[in-house]
């Protein structure tokens, strides 16, 4: 599937929940990242995915600081690369982007920070180590 196709099907709300996993956010953020501005898309991704979440019936799905956190790494990855990459080509060279539980936010964020509701709905600057 292309971004085109992705980022079509996501906006429409044709994507399957269940089968919507981590990776595949990743990927979205990245369609969106290679499209708009890094404004732009964090408003029409953050957007989206609230939408999405009220259409499967969870709306408390949608976490704001991890929704930004991961956007902003995605953009500073795809800036460090100096150059044009497909997706494929960037999940390639960003692996660690891809883990979820025990992934990355795990080394930026205290655990106890992220379950807040605080953090569910404002995004908050990563504190591990502060």
């Amino acid at each position: 599937m292309t971004g085109d196709e992705l980022i079509r099907q996501f906006e429409c709300g044709a994507t399957p929940a269940d089968t919507f996993h981590h990776a595949d956010h990743v990927r979205v953020a990245f369609e969106y990242l290679c499209q708009y501005t890094v404004l732009e898309a964090l408003e029409k991704f953050s957007a989206v995915l609230k939408r999405f979440a009220l259409s499967k019936g969870k709306p408390n799905l949608y976490h704001e600081s991890i929704t930004w956190a991961y956007l902003f790494l995605i953009r500073e990855r795809i800036a460090r690369a100096g150059r044009t990459q497909t997706w494929e080509e960037f999940a390639e060279r960003n692996p660690d982007l891809l883990v979820w539980r025990g992934g990355l936010l795990a080394t930026l964020y205290r655990q106890e920070t992220l379950d807040s509701e605080l953090a569910r709905h404002t995004f908050i600057l990563p504190d591990q180590g502060r």
